[in-house]
């Protein structure tokens, strides 16, 4: 059986540092953080009462009206992501190629603002005004549905749902079902808008969010000693995968390779990482064993890195077991030091922004990383400020509850 190689061939991006890809890459290597206080509800007696919200938004040029005020905010996300998406791509789907098409992306929760609406108006008023569009509006495969009508993709429709690990998630079984040949091309990636009453109460009862509420900026500091939990996110990064024969058939401008994708579990803990990074290693090793390449040959990480004393602790670990001495000369960056943790949403953007790196010679910072936990080890970090440097392959990892791991490797594109 022959193998397809699988090629990006097209980026989008809505952060909580840029309404669109250009915005967000240019704060991204500018270093600039999307934390500030909550304006979607009132925080005030919350432990946190800050977040990485995607700020004024016009979905306008993308959502119809009509369909807007009948989706969750994670949708339109999706929705006008993908819009941009196609744009990017200079690709509209063949009726007679729909089929070949998949549309997998991945979504951590759904719906918990259309959820918690809807609860409060049962209790008020009772099950007859529960809206008919509620249970539609909230699931969360919902965004993967409404980009498949909107496009008019007919191949695989679906959503991963795998916490944090969700987008990677998504890029990596489309990748996968390219490479058999089971499709030809793929819009995929994460999703997610969760910050809610209920999730913010609900991860501060976890005691994972950062309380550090006098500012914000400073809140998100992976792998520095003060780090103190992580600053909710929320928004949407897709890529356009398609098989390398489908991208020079249509003459697409080729950005990236995907060149190896790995998974793994724990098998540990509801919430915390073995403390060895044991699963992160399995899917790290996994995606770089599949680009056939020697760890030596990593040249830069796009970490999960959340800042959350664990889980930075067991990713910096992790790291050194799989690329051994080679370690040391490793650029990392952690892109949530500037957008958050934007959960399912994470890795999809996170592969967005590698593919960036890699293109424009750039590996943005590791934002408020003033004392480098000495328990993370003497890697490069990249702090504080961009680099400038050719970047030959990233790879980009996630890491969610339930012990779910997902790791793909990127690289420039060589004939």
């Amino acid at each position: 059986m022959t193998l397809n190689r699988v090629v990006v061939t097209g980026l989008s991006a809505i952060t909580p540092i840029g309404n669109d890809l250009a915005a967000s890459w240019k704060n991204l290597v500018a270093g600039v953080s999307g934390a500030a206080p909550i304006t979607r509800f009132d925080a005030s007696a919350y432990a946190t009462r800050f977040a990485c919200e995607v700020k004024d938004f016009d979905e306008k040029p993308y959502v119809p009206a009509k369909l807007a005020k009948r989706v969750d905010r994670f949708t339109i996300f999706a929705l006008s992501a993908a819009m941009m998406l196609m744009e990017d791509a200079g690709y509209k789907i063949d009726p007679e190629e729909a089929a070949r098409v998949a549309v997998i992306i991945g979504c951590g929760l759904g719906g918990l603002e259309t959820l918690e609406a809807t609860h409060s108006k049962l209790l008020a008023q009772g099950p007859s005004r529960v809206s008919p569009f509620f249970i539609p509006t909230m699931i969360a495969n919902m965004a993967a549905g409404q980009v498949s009508i909107a496009t008019g993709a007919k191949g695989p429709n679906l959503c991963p749902t795998s916490a944090c690990a969700s987008g990677t998630h998504a890029i990596g079984y489309a990748y996968s079902d390219i490479k058999l040949g089971r499709v030809d091309a793929a819009i995929c990636g994460g999703v997610e808008s969760t910050i809610t009453p209920l999730a913010v109460g609900g991860f501060n009862a976890l005691k994972a969010m950062s309380t550090r509420n006098d500012d914000p900026t400073k809140a998100s500091r992976p792998f520095d000693v003060d780090r103190d939990g992580f600053v909710m996110g929320e928004g949407c990064g897709l890529v356009l995968l398609e098989s390398l024969e489908h991208a020079k058939a249509r003459g697409a401008r080729i950005l990236a390779e995907v060149a190896g994708f790995g998974a793994s579990g724990d098998a540990y803990h509801m919430t915390a990482p073995p403390e060895d990074g044991e699963g992160m290693v399995l899917a790290m090793r996994a995606a770089i064993r599949e680009a056939d390449m020697d760890p030596s040959e990593v040249a830069h990480i796009n970490a999960h890195a959340t800042s959350t004393p664990l889980g930075d602790l067991a990713e910096a670990r992790a790291i050194k077991v799989v690329l051994g001495a080679h370690a040391a000369n490793v650029s990392i960056t952690a892109n949530k030091s500037m957008i958050g943790h934007c959960l399912g949403a994470a890795g999809g953007i996170e592969a967005v922004m590698s593919v960036k790196t890699i293109l424009e010679g750039i590996i943005p910072p590791t934002i408020n990383l003033d004392t480098p936990d000495p328990l993370c080890g003497d890697l490069d970090y990249t702090p504080n400020t961009s680099r400038k440097t050719s970047v030959g392959n990233v790879l980009s990892n996630s890491f969610g509850f339930g012990g779910t791991n997902a790791c793909i490797l990127l690289k420039a594109f060589v004939e």
